[in-house]
């Protein structure tokens, strides 16, 4: 197929994405497809393995539709087993690494998985008697010898747009995380574009946020659509990406906020050639107009914020390397379908410039959450004026003159720390299972490290001590998945409510301010 060929394929409506695995691995077989710090992949090597896990999956009990459940530190390992799900007509269920071992098998168990890849080191951690009932394999010692022979066929799987194609859990909350479906349909929708416009086979992404993130598949799927390479950084450091970037020409990459704050942070930022830059993201928490500027002075290529939900609904786009006067928004609706309202607490829309709770709509809309038929329902909102269905963003913002979309701030107080999102009411919940706690709260805080941290209040119950405060944070964190953890707990004799008895929050805040101490 000619390069006019795959371009008119990747700006079709719908394709394959085993399709376009084996279309690469056929017809540019010695490029390198993956790579990671210790191992590299060419792509007929990529397509080879894929087929093979796919195969091995399919013989092991894997149905059409059925999860694949991936637990482990970044690496090709792990995309390769991403890809082989999807390969087989399975579903890449990756779950999050940092939470709760009693969190990770109520995910596994929600996702409906026969199989489980997870990384030595992980499964030492929570113990040989993890999830028996799975079929378990050590992602990162054992995957070459449970592949199916060299040469096998996987049974072939020709995708229709309604077929699941991942579940991304939704991090930061107790209990059981919201498996949110995502479908071919709408993975082709997004990265397809992308792929068709802003890559090449010359391209170098890098992934440098985890695998299981919905984040870092802005770097991954578009690439593996576009025949580039990927490279995989098992973990952030600023002086590994810096080094990635300037040894093999990197020319795009996935950042949350944190991240970009601490390559200008870094001492020897401007010692690295970081010309073969091309085209920066940014996505998943607050990214302020002073850093975009430093990012935008420092760094070569463009820069996109990409505000949107795991859910789907409306995507907004910031060019921020053509629009500087506007770094304070997070840009306008993307093309191709996406549309956005802003309503007032009743569901009547509002004109420019008025602040109100956003709804957006798009052909990238999720299948629905796993499991959670009353959960997708609460998420959705229905237009009154044509029954058209929308998400609901869950922010608070206006829309200016221009169409640009300004964040005034979230409705459910949802903490970002690090890229990932916590919901304060879990971790309330989980304070209030404490015997000695009477009532809690939970907000967030600016955080140096993490851009947001939560910040815990409790009322004790009568006749405990205050001085047991730092037992019942102990006790609380423990339960907690590490990215959810509480920075800070204080107690108050009586919480902050208005005269009709709601829990004024922001009150909390500025008593968190006062006090201080988060780094």
């Amino acid at each position: 197929m000619t390069e006019q060929g795959i371009a008119e394929l990747l700006g079709e409506p719908f394709g394959s994405y085993p399709a376009m695995i084996r279309y690469w691995g056929r017809t540019m077989p010695d490029d390198i497809a993956l790579r990671d710090v210790a191992h590299e992949l060419s792509w007929a090597e990529l397509a080879d393995r894929v087929e093979r896990i796919a195969a091995a999956l399919q013989h092991t009990g894997l149905e059409r539709g059925q999860s694949v459940a991936i637990l482990g530190t970044s690496s090709i390992n792990y995309a390769l087993v991403f890809l082989g799900a999807i390969y087989a007509g399975g579903v890449a269920a990756p779950l999050t690494t940092s939470a709760s071992p009693t969190q990770l098998a109520a995910m596994a168990a929600d996702s409906g998985a026969r199989h489980i890849f997870i990384d030595r080191a992980k499964l030492d951690e929570l113990g040989g008697e993890f999830m028996p009932a799975l079929l378990q394999i050590v992602l990162d010692e054992e995957l070459g010898d449970w592949m199916a022979p060299a040469d096998t066929k996987a049974e072939p799987f020709d995708p229709v747009p309604s077929d699941p194609f991942n579940i991304i859990y939704s991090s930061g909350t107790t209990g059981t995380p919201k498996g949110i479906v995502h479908n071919h349909g709408m993975r082709w929708f997004q990265f397809a574009p992308a792929a068709n416009s802003t890559y090449t086979t010359a391209s170098q992404a890098i992934t440098s946020t985890p695998l299981y993130s919905n984040t870092t598949m802005v770097c991954f799927l578009s690439p593996i659509l576009a025949g580039a390479c990927v490279n995989i950084m098992g973990k952030f450091s600023a002086i590994g990406w810096l080094e990635t970037v300037q040894r093999f020409g990197a020319t795009h990459t996935m950042l949350v906020p944190v991240q970009y704050k601490r390559l200008m942070e870094e001492p020897s930022f401007d010692d690295f050639d970081l010309s073969s830059l091309y085209l920066k993201y940014c996505t998943s928490a607050p990214f302020s107009a002073e850093l975009k500027a430093e990012v935008l002075r420092r760094m070569p290529g463009g820069l996109i914020e990409i505000y949107g939900m795991t859910e789907g609904g409306v995507t907004c786009l910031l060019y921020a390397h053509e629009f500087p006067d506007k770094l304070h928004t997070v840009g306008r609706p993307a093309p191709g379908g996406h549309a956005l309202k802003v309503l007032d607490d009743d569901g009547n829309e509002l004109p420019a410039g008025e602040a109100g709770q956003l709804v957006g709509v798009s052909p990238a809309m999720m299948a629905g959450y796993k499991n959670r038929p009353d959960a997708t329902r609460d998420a959705l909102w229905s237009n009154p004026d044509d029954g058209t269905v929308w998400m609901r963003m869950g922010d608070i913002g206006r829309i200016d003159a221009d169409g640009f979309v300004e964040l005034v701030g979230r409705a459910k107080d949802v903490i970002i720390s690090g890229g990932f999102n916590i919901y304060p009411i879990d971790l309330e919940a989980e304070l209030e299972k404490d015997a000695r706690v009477a009532e809690a709260a939970v907000v967030g805080m600016p955080s140096e490290k993490w851009g947001e941290t939560p910040v815990g209040f409790v009322r004790l119950e009568a006749g405990v001590p205050k001085a047991e405060v730092d037992a019942v944070l102990a006790d609380t964190n423990a339960g907690l998945g590490k990215t959810q953890r509480l920075a800070k707990l204080h107690t108050l004799d009586e919480m902050p409510r208005s005269h009709i008895g709601k829990l004024l929050k922001t009150d909390l805040r500025e008593i968190a301010a006062k006090i201080g101490g988060i780094s």
